[in-house]
């Protein structure tokens, strides 16, 4: 009887706290333009599921709105949207011209440095910002979600003793692989900008050994200012690809279906389909197979679709691996 009266006060005394339970409070460290957009749908569902999401916001911004699913918690930023706009138009402008192979990571990296600069003062405009600073202290989140395209979430995970879960489709020259320490034999992964496949000739293969040396420099164009702010906020000195491997999770909004095959590290997963909208019914095509045919069959043959009335199926007019599939 003790042993019962026992059992059942622990079962009392967890469902007491059982609604603390449901929800984690989680904050959301965003890269405005359309990398929100895939955030943006998890953050909503998490919300949706009774999480307590909060989202850091400049005051200009261009897609971050508002949402019943999350809070957004605004911090000041030293430019106005008539200067966000006129930096996106440029951007968008120059991403369209046509480039020469040789020059196109240096077109490429001066074109994006039009925006970089610009979310390199939003961030430092957060990480000196003491009220919102003391705002995140005094919370206690369970966890930070951020887009490590620019590390301005990466240095505030760090700062708030946070796990961080990263959602990205991949770094100019592949520096994922960089942070991650991920296996990356340049004799069969392809660097950017190479237009090369896994199969290389030997002169292909000795290119791709050149261009992963330009890495190095592309990461230290990008991120030393971040490195010095990152100092600054924590009162240390920080080599931000150590930052960057402390991730708990990295999800790659990418899919081998259409990428080449390559190593990745356990706390990697592949979410490729996670921006796809949602199946629906195909209303058109439903009501002309209905039209035609009482009994269609809908097939699928490499990238061609094809329909056969289901007598011409049952009948065997497809091979058996066909039928069977």
């Amino acid at each position: 009887m003790a042993c019962l009266l026992r059992r059942v006060s622990v079962a009392v005394f967890f469902l007491a706290f059982w609604g603390f339970a449901l929800g984690d409070r989680l904050l959301v460290v965003p890269q405005d333009g359309s990398h929100w957009l895939s955030m943006r749908d998890i953050a909503e569902r998490l919300g949706e599921k009774g999480h307590e999401i909060v989202v850091v916001v400049p005051e200009v911004n261009l897609l971050l709105q508002e949402s019943k699913y999350y809070t957004r918690k605004i911090h000041p930023v030293p430019y106005d949207q008539e200067e966000l706009a006129a930096r996106y138009r440029s951007f968008g402008k120059h991403h369209l011209f046509p480039r020469w192979l040789v020059t196109a990571p240096m077109v490429e990296y001066s074109n994006n440095m039009i925006v970089i600069n610009m979310y390199f003062t939003n961030c430092q405009s957060l990480l000196r910002h003491a009220d919102t600073l003391r705002f995140l202290r005094e919370t206690k989140f369970d966890a930070l979600f951020t887009d490590p395209a620019l590390p301005c979430g990466v240095i505030l995970a760090e700062y708030l003793s946070l796990p961080s879960i990263y959602l990205f489709r991949g770094f100019p020259c592949t520096l994922e692989n960089t942070f991650t320490r991920t296996p990356s034999p340049l004799s069969y992964v392809p660097r950017y900008y190479t237009q090369f496949s896994d199969r290389m000739t030997f002169l292909q293969r000795v290119g791709n050994f050149l261009v992963s040396y330009l890495e190095n420099i592309l990461l230290y164009l990008l991120y030393s200012k971040y490195e010095d702010l990152a100092g600054e906020l924590l009162g240390r000195q920080v080599h931000l690809p150590a930052l960057y491997r402390k991730a708990s999770i990295w999800l790659l909004r990418y899919d081998f279906v259409f990428e080449y095959p390559r190593p990745i590290m356990p706390n990697t997963v592949l979410i490729g389909g996670s921006s796809c909208k949602k199946q629906g019914a195909l209303s058109q095509v439903s009501g002309w197979l209905s039209f035609r045919w009482q009994h269609v069959f809908l097939g699928r043959r490499g990238s061609d679709v094809f329909c056969l009335p289901s007598s011409m199926w049952l009948r065997g007019g497809l091979p058996e691996e066909e039928r069977t599939g």
